[in-house]
């Protein structure tokens, strides 16, 4: 058994080249697993309570790993938020994924010890866990009010016509009030990438152990996705009752203990994981 270790910040390369940032915490009672944390659309490995998600799992035992998806918004020196508008902009769904794996080979270029790793992603970052968990080294799949389809992200009709033809788009971020632009290259890429960027292909396809958690009032993604990807997957769907997105936390979260509801959604993925663990034995 290894030491602690304690990761903050550290910068990798990821998809087109752009740097961003990691942090790995590896506990001192660690059991040889990893957690990947992915997180969703707008935001960031630091935002309202994922430091206290990763504080619960290294408390049971495990590596948790959260950063930045490289084209987020954030910079090296800046990590919240968007204070990079044109990467936010250039950001496509097979960046995402490449992410995923760039991540990872940062983590064997620095020969950390590890027997397992599972990826975790909430909301868009529960379907690129879906995507990026092809990858045979990954063990298992945790989504966390999940995304189950990319192309029904895009406008249709005339916006979709306006934005073909202005090859940008605007967006407002709710909590910041940011105008932030897409690139119409985000549309172009999916097309060309289709097929490896299809949910529910890569549902099917998929033979390793998966959880699906959903808000019971999930305002942003509907429950009815997670029903789709339980049918993919033939897998059960956990819902959490009278919770919406974000399992009751916010950014900027400053209180020491998680919201009732995502401490729920924890425990219930720790308890999937020790399962897990025990029936491979």
């Amino acid at each position: 058994m290894q030491g602690s270790q304690n990761f903050k910040n550290e910068v990798y390369n990821g998809a087109n080249g752009r740097k961003s940032l990691l942090d790995l915490v590896i506990p001192e009672n660690y059991n040889d697993e990893m957690i990947l944390f992915i997180h969703g659309y707008m935001g960031f490995k630091d935002w309202g309570c994922w430091n206290l998600v990763s504080e619960y799992f290294c408390n049971n035992g495990y590596g948790f790993c959260k950063f930045n998806l490289s084209h987020n918004g954030g910079t090296i020196k800046e990590a919240h938020d968007f204070p990079d508008k044109t990467a936010f902009a250039q950001n496509r769904y097979s960046y995402e994924v490449e992410d995923v794996k760039y991540v990872i080979d940062w983590i064997y270029s620095k020969k950390i010890k590890h027997k397992k790793i599972h990826l975790m992603g909430h909301s868009r970052g529960g379907a690129i866990a879906i995507l990026a968990g092809q990858n045979k080294i990954i063990n298992s799949i945790i989504c966390c009010a999940s995304i189950c389809d990319i192309e029904s992200r895009f406008p249709n009709g005339e916006a979709f016509e306006t934005w073909k033809k202005r090859r940008t788009r605007f967006i407002t971020n709710g909590r910041t009030k940011d105008k932030l632009e897409h690139y119409f290259t985000q549309y172009e890429d999916f097309k060309e990438n289709e097929a490896a960027l299809n949910i529910k292909k890569a549902c099917i396809r998929l033979n390793k152990p998966v959880l699906l958690i959903h808000g019971e009032n999930d305002e942003s993604v509907s429950i009815k996705e997670g029903e789709s990807l339980a049918e993919w997957l033939n897998c059960k769907l956990q819902v959490i009752e009278s919770t919406k997105h974000t399992f009751g936390a916010q950014h900027p979260w400053d209180h020491k203990e998680m919201p009732t509801a995502l401490k729920s959604a924890c425990e219930i993925i720790n308890t999937f994981l020790t399962n897990h663990n025990n029936e491979a034995q």
